[in-house]
């Protein structure tokens, strides 16, 4: 081969080589963004639920909550716009125990077909209850109560639960699903002795407490205090007069001192618990079944318990002999 041959020969080696470099780069760059996956679009049924699940999912998951913040699920009423949010999940999460009377309607609205898991299966509810003020607290949800998250512990039970159903779902991040699991769990315990700790201060016999609607009874068990509500489990069930009369004479009896409104409703049952008993109802509402919007005092359900906890043992302590 003659010389100038072979120099024409280097030549287009060099052009390939200066084309192929930028080349390369550009598969580079696109090769990751190829290999993403997309999130797991997974529908929560209410807003303490979808704090569950991004908690657990993280980045991998999408997580669209039907009941928003600072929206009763008692009395909500899906959209079509719902409809098709729930269609276009590879998973529904529901708290479960009647609390979501609305979803198989909208389940069968939208067609879907896919998983429905119930973050309360493998608890042992509580039953609605029968409170001595003359009125029964089952209502709409039936014999059984189902603020079960209202107990820090039934809480770290639900987030397994979430933490299960992820990874049956996307399997490839399931490692990364129980890391978060377990971390958030290790959080959990630490706010059920927080809140253990706190109730300390308050004799046993002074731990009781008037509440627009029977949202406590978890709470209620496991540290110790005593609600009177003015109200079923569900916001929408209403009291006889008789009943409201006899919680009355009752908070007149026992001398209760701590009346708290809901942050969703209630307030006139319980303003006139309040005027006919002389007990001024505290200005901090109780968060009972849904987070506050992000700006406000509980956007998460660690800053819900710590808030209805610190409320409750203040009020308590303001009102000592």
């Amino acid at each position: 081969m003659s010389l100038f041959s072979r120099s024409m020969c280097l030549s287009r080696r060099r052009v390939a080589r200066w084309l192929a470099a930028p080349l390369a780069a550009l598969v580079g760059i696109a090769a990751p963004a190829a290999r993403a996956e997309a999130p797991l679009p997974v529908v929560a049924s209410f807003s303490i639920l979808g704090d569950w699940v991004r908690q657990v999912g993280g980045e991998r998951v999408r997580v669209d909550t039907l009941v928003g913040s600072d929206t009763d699920a008692h009395v909500f009423q899906p959209s079509p716009a719902d409809a098709r949010r729930v269609a276009g999940a590879r998973l529904v999460l529901v708290n479960g125990l009647g609390f979501e009377g609305w979803m198989e309607r909208l389940l069968r609205n939208a067609a879907y077909r896919g998983t429905v898991v119930r973050v309360t299966d493998g608890i042992e509810p509580l039953k609605a209850a029968q409170h001595d003020h003359g009125h029964s607290h089952g209502h709409a949800h039936g014999d059984l109560d189902p603020h079960v998250w209202q107990d820090v512990a039934q809480a770290r039970h639900a987030v397994q639960r979430i933490a299960q159903a992820l990874c049956t779902a996307d399997a490839a991040g399931c490692e990364g699903y129980r890391a978060r699991a377990a971390a958030y769990s290790q959080q959990l315990e630490a706010l059920d002795r927080e809140i253990r700790d706190a109730w300390m201060a308050i004799p046993p016999e002074r731990r009781k407490v008037v509440t627009s609607h029977d949202a406590f009874g978890y709470y209620a068990r496991a540290y110790g205090v005593r609600f009177l509500p003015a109200q079923g489990v569900s916001t929408d069930s209403q009291p006889s007069a008789a009943g409201v009369a006899r919680l009355i004479r009752q908070v007149q009896r026992e001398q209760v001192r701590a009346i708290f409104i809901e942050r969703l409703g209630g307030g006139r049952l319980v303003e006139q618990v309040a005027r006919e008993t002389g007990v001024r109802p505290s200005s901090i509402p109780l968060y009972a079944d849904a987070l506050s919007r992000p700006d406000g005092p509980v956007p998460d359900y660690l800053s819900l318990m710590r808030h209805n906890t610190r409320a409750m043992v203040d009020a308590l302590r303001a009102a000592a002999p």
